[in-house]
């Protein structure tokens, strides 16, 4: 059962694969750069398990300690998830004690595939989320660590290599708006990002944005999964 869970949730995250990869090794050679051992990318990317974040904890290291702004800068960077975690209590229920992993290592690519991918006939769901979650967190694990062993020897310059992650969720939203029949979800959520865009700035709307979506979908589920444009 968990080998045939395994096989089934491994073609999925192939793509995140290649930009965890590429990111978790550019997060490994600047913690290098900044003079930190391996140990640090090894041990922050199991614990902390969160790209933007791990980025910003670099120069949180190398400030002043401010436990209350550290810790207001984090929850702000991840606060995001608290909406993945609303959308995805359903998901998660008799799945047993996967649920404790599945909600601590959550993160936007697995909550994009465990929400959005219907799960192949015979495979067992929570096994599907579990590996899912697992594969996506040893990508980013053993990227970043071996950025942060083979960093002093990198001589080019990689500037640029954190679009991946870009152009991997613009992959994954095309790929759900081909296999939608409506696209009113898709609309909120282009719709709530550019009017939050305009109205916080480049800076914080990502947050507001994120209400917007929730609320939106909340009013209006009944109406938009009659019209069959919520999945």
């Amino acid at each position: 059962m968990r080998l045939k869970a395994l096989k089934a949730a491994f073609p999925y995250t192939i793509p995140i694969f290649a930009s965890f990869w590429f990111l978790g090794f550019t997060y490994g050679v600047y913690m290098n750069v900044s003079g930190f051992s391996f140990v640090y990318p090894l041990l922050m990317s199991i614990v902390i398990f969160g790209g933007s974040l791990e980025f910003v904890a670099v120069s949180m290291l190398m400030a002043p300690f401010a436990p209350i702004q550290t810790f207001i800068m984090a929850f702000m960077i991840q606060a995001r998830h608290l909406f993945y975690g609303i959308s995805m209590l359903d998901k998660y229920k008799n799945v047993g004690l996967k649920r404790l992993y599945l909600i601590y290592g959550m993160c936007d690519e697995s909550f994009s595939i465990n929400y959005s991918v219907e799960v192949p006939k015979g495979v067992d769901k929570g096994w599907f989320m579990f590996f899912v979650t697992l594969l996506n967190q040893f990508y980013w694990v053993s990227g970043s660590t071996l950025g942060g062993l083979l960093g002093s020897l990198i001589t080019f310059d990689t500037t640029g290599l954190e679009f991946v992650m870009t152009a991997m969720f613009v992959v994954i939203f095309l790929e759900q708006w081909l296999k939608e029949g409506k696209h009113y979800t898709a609309l909120i959520g282009i719709g709530s990002a550019i009017i939050c865009r305009l109205i916080f700035g480049a800076s914080s709307f990502m947050v507001p944005t994120m209400v917007c979506i929730f609320l939106l979908l909340y009013f209006f589920r009944k109406p938009i999964e009659k019209a069959g444009g919520l999945i």
